[in-house]
């Protein structure tokens, strides 16, 4: 083995890794990533490839140079490491090895390279544009970069022979393109006029999860190096047992059945249970799980999820929910199913949703990060859409994970319109392709399968659905009656105030939901000005810790009878458990209306529940464009059902009426679905466009390409702008950043633990613990906080703050201004 070639070099202790050693170790992980989808060759091709311009002397020399092997004063090769940090092109010479060997044998093959050439020289960067959208084509500059730049001639000559060997063996392999072309080959096209831009599209699906395997071989077999005490953690070579996690939960299941005391709709939720069991006997494919909140989706879609598993030897199971605010309560009440306490914490259930991590790809953000290698995964759609969509290399790693497994989106109506189509294009690829089977969880299912199908639509039916009789499941779980109390004008946020003292006297308890945090904050504040009786307060401006806490006194309460009054955000609506004599509901979209039913007499304790929808005159939903179309939308239906009340009984909450609304609001949206871009968007391209197309046929950057060039591009497949729509794409319009706040004598010790932790272990098990004391914050107001000295780092450069104590109120949470001066602050 030779020694004289050096990949990396070892901070604690000085130890060398080879360039060998690691394109040996990284084509072992790529071959295991890509053999989910049928491709270990190629997989094993990138590992041995990605880094081969390692073995030139420029690299060498930097290396050496950078790490003290050379000496300023001593070897002549020493060069300034510093200057050439990051300037020392290292991955196009296996790029282009192998587009020498491949590129002329036909336009299939072509195509073949074309692809994992993209792999290669993107693996730094983040998949590179094919053709960028001014119409040059970034692919052919690169691939024809000179030799003197890319060293290509000179590392062919002098790279280790078991590389040499083991990369001719599997380019002079006849089938080695055979694998990738028979996928090519069968990627679907809907039927329509032509189809030709989901096919393209989901060419560019096969690239990014081909580029995802080669990713995360990379930056899994650095951290073993650089940390060998990681290497059992991101190494679980273990299949899942589904049979022994699938015990767990049918011993809970039947504790269940013999509790003393059923509430009245146990028995409902125990059909839905019994259906999950039964439709997991199917085949893989889309599957709709329609429920109306309160009948226990989440413990049947697991059932489904663990039997479904073990039939089709599944690797894991993922969860998506949409909110960080219900992920700690699903991935708990799970755990404790299960996770038993003789098994190491988070070994089975993971939860992966904070951005308290740093932005930065360093050794510490490669452990700090998840790669999703547990058996049942929590995450959240924003993290899920990213792994999709974005650009850079950090989320994009996990998206092989997704194959070959059952994926459970919960709450889908939730999904970003903007992201609609690409959305289900993906997910027909991760079914069709990949070999993982996805459900569809909700109360009010979107009409994903019904929009522009030459676009993309979501390849499922009535058949794909569960439950074999909706609408008696709806009529079954109907506790409630829902009243269309707004008035012209609308209700201020005191009048609201004064309507909930009302329904809190008339029904115990009252819940209202706001559309806006402001106007949350200023009902709750009216109440308390108004009433001896306790009322509680709900936002994200609270951390997860605060906000269980807050919930636990609530449930206490609600079930010794207490009157109590609770405002919150929507936060509440996606699968909390908390069960209300009235709700109040904001006017808003009729998913969440239902939603907000949800939570009015959750298990059919009372006759039935009062759900008042409200109009607020005082609220501001400029910014909030996704709730106001929705509520237009609801008018529309509202007024459906006051003009004709004969409609389907008057029930708005019923499959027809959901329909129908989901058709309004969709229709309205239609323009939208594919993700657009206008003149004027700050990371845009200067001209109206969309995500979508340059992520498929790319059509007005082949034509501007056709123009300057005067020919059309080489290649038809291939001409996506993967940089450009990275750069774009957004999983929420204004990304947050999380930041640890001092709630409690626990969180005050977490943050004192960051402070002073500098091993990244202990630093990686405090931020698990840190996801539960964090609050997600707008750059806005991030910023002013940090300026003011509210926010510090802890510790320098390492991207993870905290919020100090005198910004923190134990009512309302983060604030802008101190509201605890009396609070020493937290150096």
């Amino acid at each position: 083995m030779s020694t004289e070639f050096i990949a990396h070099k070892r901070e604690s202790d000085g130890k060398e890794q080879t360039v060998q050693e690691h394109l040996l170790g990284v084509a072992h992980f790529a071959r295991e990533n890509a053999s989910k989808i049928g491709l270990a060759d190629l997989g094993e091709l990138l590992g041995l490839l990605h880094d081969l311009g390692k073995y030139s002397s420029e690299f060498q020399n930097y290396i050496k140079s950078a790490t003290g092997l050379f000496n300023q004063d001593e070897d002549e090769e020493y060069v300034n490491a510093k200057h050439l940090k990051g300037k020392i092109d290292h991955s196009t010479a296996g790029a282009q090895l192998l587009w020498q060997e491949l590129s002329e044998k036909g336009p299939e093959i072509r195509l073949f390279a074309k692809a994992l050439v993209i792999c290669l020289v993107s693996h730094h960067s983040g998949l590179i544009d094919c053709l960028s959208p001014d119409g040059k084509s970034v692919f052919l500059k690169r691939i024809k970069k000179p030799s003197d730049k890319t060293h290509i001639a000179e590392v062919i000559t002098i790279c280790d022979k078991p590389i040499k060997d083991k990369v001719d063996k599997l380019l002079s392999r006849p089938d080695l393109s055979k694998q990738l072309l028979t996928i090519l080959k069968g990627l679907k096209a809907p039927k329509g006029r032509t189809g030709q831009k989901i096919r393209l599209y989901k060419i560019g699906q096969l690239v990014r999860i081909l580029f995802s395997c080669l990713i995360d071989a990379d930056r899994t077999d650095t951290s073993i190096f650089e940390r060998p005490r990681t290497a059992k953690a991101l190494t679980k070579d273990d299949k899942t047992d589904w049979k022994v996690l699938l015990g767990r939960l049918e011993v809970k299941l039947h504790e269940y059945k013999q509790n003393p005391n059923p509430k009245p709709i146990d028995h409902i939720r125990a059909q839905i249970s019994e259906h999950c069991r039964m439709a997991a006997e199917r085949q893989r494919g889309i599957f709709t799980l329609t429920v109306p909140t309160g009948g226990g989706k989440t413990l049947a879609s697991l059932r489904f999820a663990l039997l479904h598993a073990e039939k089709h030897k599944l690797d894991r199971i993922i969860y998506v929910v949409p909110f960080t605010t219900i992920i700690d309560q699903n991935a708990d009440d799970v755990r404790k199913i299960l996770e038993p306490k003789t098994v190491p914490y988070s070994s089975i259930v993971l939860e992966h949703h904070s951005n308290l991590t740093p932005d930065e790809e360093s050794w510490r953000g490669k452990i700090l990060s998840e790669n999703w290698s547990a058996p049942v995964i929590f995450t959240t759609s924003v993290q899920l859409l990213e792994a999709l969509f974005s650009g850079g290399t950090r989320s994009v790693r996990r998206m092989h994970q997704l194959a070959n497994s059952l994926i459970v989106f919960d709450e889908i109506q939730t999904l970003p319109i903007k992201c609609v189509h690409m959305f289900n294009n993906s997910i027909n690829f991760l079914v069709e392709t990949c070999g993982s089977s996805v459900v569809l969880c909700t109360a009010t299912q979107p009409l994903l399968n019904k929009v522009d199908v030459e676009k993309g639509s979501c390849n499922f039916d009535e058949k794909s659905e569960i439950m074999l009789d909706v609408k008696k499941l709806f009529d079954d779980l109907n506790r409630v009656e829902i009243l269309d109390h707004r008035k012209i004008g609308g209700f201020s946020d005191d009048e609201i105030a004064v309507c909930a003292i009302e329904e809190m006297k008339n029904s115990g308890s009252c819940l209202v939901i706001t559309n806006t945090k402001k106007n949350a904050l200023k009902i709750y504040k009216a109440i308390s000005a108004s009433t001896s009786e306790l009322a509680y307060h709900l936002s994200t401006d609270i951390c997860p810790a605060h906000r269980k806490d807050i919930l636990d006194k609530i449930r206490k309460k609600l079930e010794d009878k207490a009157p109590l009054i609770c405002v919150s955000t929507q936060l509440i609506e996606a699968g909390v458990d908390v069960d209300f004599g009235a709700v109040i509901r904001c006017l808003a979209g009729i998913d969440s209306i239902a939603q907000a039913a949800g939570r009015c007499n959750r298990h059919g304790l009372r006759k039935t529940g009062r759900v008042l929808i409200l109009n607020n005159k005082d609220e501001d939903l400029t910014r909030l464009w996704d709730i106001a179309e929705a509520k237009k939308a609801a008018e529309r239906v509202l007024s459906d059902l006051n003009t004709d009340p004969g409609l389907n009984g008057n029930k708005l909450l019923s499959p027809p009426v959901l329909e129908r609304f989901f058709t309004y609001y969709f229709f309205n949206r239609k323009k939208e679905m594919d993700y657009p871009i206008s003149v004027d968007d700050r990371n845009g391209i200067g001209r109206k466009d969309a995500v979508l197309d340059l992520l498929s046929d790319n059509s007005l950057t082949v034509a501007e390409y056709c123009r300057i060039n005067e020919k059309n591009p080489e290649d038809i497949n291939l001409n996506h702008s993967f940089a450009a729509a990275g750069k774009i794409f957004k999983a929420i319009e204004a990304p947050t950043r999380g930041v640890v706040v001092p709630f409690s004598e626990e969180g005050k010790q977490i943050i004192n633990d960051l402070c002073s932790a500098f091993e990244v272990e202990k630093q990686y098990k405090l931020l698990k613990q840190a996801q539960r004391f964090s609050v997600n914050l707008f750059p806005w107001r991030f910023d002013k906080l940090y300026e003011a000295g509210a926010i510090k780092e802890v510790q320098a450069e390492s991207g993870i703050y905290y919020l100090n104590t005198q910004y923190y109120d134990n009512d309302f949470g983060v604030s802008n201004e101190p509201v605890n001066p009396q609070e020493p602050l937290i150096a």
